[in-house]
């Protein structure tokens, strides 16, 4: 049995400090209520960039210049041991921990920006880097693309893991390349609230038989820094949700075990137990019995071809 608790907080917005900080209370919270499985939304850490959303290139283009500099300097460098108090509260915990962050690229990527996911297991060291292959739309402006060699299923202490972001969680050739791992856990760190993302979190916990974790930040308008690029436009009206959340777990048959969780903050948690797993998928396999390789073939390209590698960071 696995305690998951998926993260309903705001960051601290493009406060990397301020936000790691914040993400190690709730992560030494989440611990004492018993939870072995700490999840992050989407960029986290330390904030989703909605100014690419609000902002016109060509009309806005010194504001969108200056949105992004303020967001670039909230990015984490995992070269650089970023995440380390994150890391460390995992270590001191038992804690195995999913953060999506900004990853600062180094290297031949120095100026670029990656959406990314961390995987960080019970003893503090980093089990592996998820970079989105494909920014959503207006989400190109600030994030470059990532690979194939990311799409990775990993042992952790509380079982086999793997993540998508977003609306990576729509290609179905993406989770086809993740179900042919086995994960037991599939973490899903977005910024979409819909209806249609829930529906999706269900359809992927029955297509994989895999418990599901589905999690969107919570924003009102006090979230966003008074000296925020443009913060009259991105900013939702005093008082008021930008967005609402949506955390969300399902188990392998495709049903909710918790939430979804909208307009409050908190952790959600459910006991998630990896036996029915195999009860599951005794109906349905989709890359097992139920595959028909003689038929259907799926390549995947893990070469690294696009993003670059990263270090441990610790």
């Amino acid at each position: 049995m696995v305690k998951i608790a998926a993260v309903q907080q705001s960051p601290v917005t493009h406060d990397l400090a301020a936000t790691l900080a914040k993400g190690a209370q709730i992560i030494e919270t989440a611990s004492k209520a018993g939870a072995d499985l700490v999840a992050f939304p989407e960029a986290w850490f330390s904030g989703y960039p909605d100014f690419a959303w609000d902002l016109t290139p060509g009309r806005d283009d010194d504001l969108l210049s200056a949105a992004y500099a303020r967001y670039s300097e909230s990015a984490v460098d995992l070269s650089s041991k970023a995440l380390a108090p994150i890391q460390q509260v995992a270590a001191d915990t038992g804690t195995v921990v999913v953060a999506g962050i900004t990853e600062l690229g180094t290297g031949q990527a120095s100026g670029t920006l990656f959406n990314a996911a961390v995987i960080v297991d019970a003893d503090g060291g980093i089990a592996h880097v998820h970079r989105k292959t494909m920014p959503t739309m207006a989400e190109r402006m600030v994030w470059g693309f990532g690979d194939a060699s990311t799409i990775k299923v990993v042992e952790t202490a509380v079982g086999r893991i793997g993540v998508l972001l977003c609306w990576e969680c729509y290609m179905p050739l993406a989770r086809a390349a993740l179900w042919a791992q086995s994960p037991e856990i599939f973490v899903a760190p977005t910024a979409d609230p819909s209806d249609a993302w829930i529906a999706t979190m269900q359809h992927c916990g029955k297509e994989g038989g895999v418990w599901v974790v589905g999690i969107d930040t919570p924003m009102k308008s006090s979230d966003y820094p008074d000296d925020l690029p443009a913060r009259d436009r991105i900013a939702a009206a005093d008082g008021e949700w930008r967005r609402p959340g949506s955390a969300v777990i399902c188990d392998p048959f495709g049903g909710i075990a918790a939430g979804p969780m909208r307009h409050e903050l908190g952790l959600l948690m459910t006991d998630a137990d990896l036996s029915a797993i195999a009860q599951a998928r005794r109906f349905f396999d989709c890359t097992g019995h139920y595959a028909r390789p003689d038929l259907f073939t799926l390549t995947v390209d893990t070469s690294k071809k696009r993003s670059v590698n990263f270090s441990n960071g610790g």
